[in-house]
């Protein structure tokens, strides 16, 4: 009920035409009566009334007239919801993917991208039948009884008896039905998701598949997911199937005991042939809408089960706070960066990612992180980035607490090189091009220089107009890293995150590359997530993080010195830092 009450609010922007969709169904309604009459008429009069078609030619006039409102009633109603249909599918896709933006990285990874972009796309298609289909037809299921009952009373009773008593028999077994419904397509729904997810991960994945010689095993597991989807369809198609002949046979039970008692009535002279004739025009038509209903129902409770997975991530909080004011403009800033006491446990772990971090970032200071793998140092920049708020503790710029700051003006001001860029399946341009949309090609290609990727990517078959793949499938890991360094060249910014930007590099091109670090770093506030020590040595401190604590601070040197972990670091790979 609560999540029936959700979706009928995301149709109050489309309120008038849902409105519109109902009243012209119910108008329809109305004109299917006044159809009744004139038939009854015409009939009556040429079968009991020897009329001829001269005389009920101007009642065949009517009832084409009344024909073609009703078709344009009919029409303008199906327009109406469907455009209902397509402006909730359209708001609710937007709020989706918004919301998936806001959420982050933080929450993505916890997913499975399939199932979320089968959520974003298939999961708003799929309420286009609720709004579209189920919830006018919900409305008129009950408006357009109650007129064919409001017009039978009047002229036979029993006749309005008989229909009043039999027609709730259909939502009854709507309801008792109801149940089985929603429990099979709810696995449906689920069997889908995880197909696409599954298929996903495959695709993604198809090479290290074929290398492992594990391909085939894959097929085999698509086609057992896609037979349990195959069973649970054919689940919920049985069940619709019985349901609607269910409804059928009641309807048509319905007729029956009308057309019957009508019958009896009529033989014994206890009613004119005209009004039982009307009567029996209408008794199906009293039943078409509940039956209708009844064939939309599963189409509505697909639209149901997707809608629980769009509310629930919907619902999910986002992970950093925005602040109210967020549309102020950001002060301006030095960049002296502090995390005083900063603690952060992921939502699936049993401890803490960061524990009691804290240091002190000075303008144009250069400060380096290292460490083991899962000491937490990730983490520390995802909190930088504002991907995610501390649990306790506080993170402060120029003494301006970082919550308080816009994550998106912040973000514009951070240029960040990971380990493992991103690439989109675009132009080697439009990739770099996404640090700065406004920049121009001479700009784009400067910044390549000064990466040192304007030599391979002139090699490329349309330079920089060449397409490059998903993921940069085209390029080689070090030319997607010069890629993603280019992007910060064109950004800018004066507050750098470097995750291993020479990582993937052959000796001759990552000299090159710590040469353009060198100038781009220049004047600038850094944090380097160092995975190599051997570009950790000209910081200005280098932070050793070990189980989410720092653990140790200080110059290359001291470190090396005090004998401690770090020193132990360099020990293992051979004394090379």
């Amino acid at each position: 009920m609560k999540l029936d009450k959700r979706l009928l609010g995301q149709a109050r922007a489309a309120r008038f035409h849902l409105v519109l969709a109902i009243g012209l169904g119910t108008l329809a309604g109305f004109v299917l009566v006044s159809q009744a009459l004139v038939i009854s008429q015409v009939v009556a009069g040429v079968f009991l009334g020897g009329r001829t078609l001269n005389d009920v030619q101007p009642l065949l006039f009517v009832l084409l007239a009344l024909s073609l409102v009703r078709a344009v009633l009919t029409w303008g109603s199906e327009v109406s919801a469907q455009h209902v249909a397509g402006r909730v599918k359209h708001s609710l896709r937007q709020r989706v993917a918004g919301h998936l933006l806001v959420l982050g990285p933080a929450y993505s990874r916890g997913e499975r991208s399939g199932e979320l972009s089968n959520t974003v796309v298939e999961g708003t298609e799929a309420l286009e039948a609720y709004f579209s289909q189920y919830l006018p037809q919900l409305a008129m299921a009950a408006l357009v009884p109650l007129t064919i009952l409001a017009f039978v009373f009047p002229i036979d009773l029993i006749s309005g008896l008989v229909l009043l008593l039999t027609a709730p028999l259909i939502p009854i077994f709507m309801v008792l039905i109801g149940d089985a419904a929603s429990r099979l397509t709810q696995r449906q729904w689920s069997s889908l998701s995880r197909m696409s997810a599954h298929f996903l991960d495959v695709l993604q994945g198809l090479t290290t598949l074929k290398l492992l010689g594990r391909s085939r095993e894959q097929a085999q597991t698509i086609a057992m997911i896609s037979e349990q989807f195959r069973e649970a369809t054919l689940r919920v198609l049985r069940l619709a199937f019985l349901s609607a002949l269910v409804l059928e046979m009641v309807a048509t039970i319905g007729t029956a005991i009308v057309a019957v008692e009508v019958g009896l009535r009529l033989l014994y002279g206890h009613l004119t042939f005209e009004r039982a004739f009307v009567v029996l025009l209408l008794a199906p038509e009293l039943y078409l809408p509940l039956r209708t209903l009844g064939a939309r129902f599963h189409a509505g409770m697909s639209g149901v089960e997707a809608a629980k997975r769009i509310f629930e991530i919907l619902d999910t909080p986002a992970p950093v706070a925005v602040p109210i004011d967020r549309g102020r403009c950001l002060p301006d800033l030095r960049y002296a960066i502090r995390f005083q006491d900063v603690s952060f446990a992921h939502a699936d772990s049993q401890r803490d990612a960061v524990r009691g971090a804290t240091f002190h970032i000075s303008p144009k200071q250069k400060i380096a992180i290292v460490g083991p793998s899962g000491s937490g140092k990730s983490t520390i920049t995802q909190l930088l980035l504002r991907f995610i708020d501390p649990d306790r503790g506080s993170i402060s710029v120029d003494g301006h607490p970082l919550a308080s700051l816009d994550p998106s003006a912040w973000r514009a001001r951070v240029a960040w090189v990971p380990q493992n860029p991103y690439l989109f399946n675009a132009s080697v341009e439009e990739n770099i091009r996404l640090a700065r949309p406004a920049a121009g090609r001479q700009e784009v290609e400067r910044a390549a220089l000064l990466a040192h990727a304007h030599g391979f990517i002139q090699a490329l078959p349309l330079a920089y107009d060449t397409p490059i793949g998903e993921r940069g499938a085209r390029l080689s890991g070090g030319q997607a890293q010069r890629i993603a360094l280019a992007r910060a060249f064109l950004k800018d910014a004066p507050l750098l995150i470097l995750d291993e930007a020479t990582a993937n590099l052959d000796p001759d091109t990552e000299s090159q590359i710590q040469a353009s670090m060198s100038r781009l770093l220049q004047d600038r506030t850094a944090l380097v997530i160092a995975h190599r020590l051997g570009t950790v040595r000209d910081a200005d401190a280098i932070l050793v993080m070990a189980d989410g604590r720092i653990v140790e601070a200080g110059s290359h040197e001291a470190l090396l010195a005090a004998g401690g972990l770090y020193c132990r670091m360099v020990n293992a790979r051979g004394g090379a830092a």
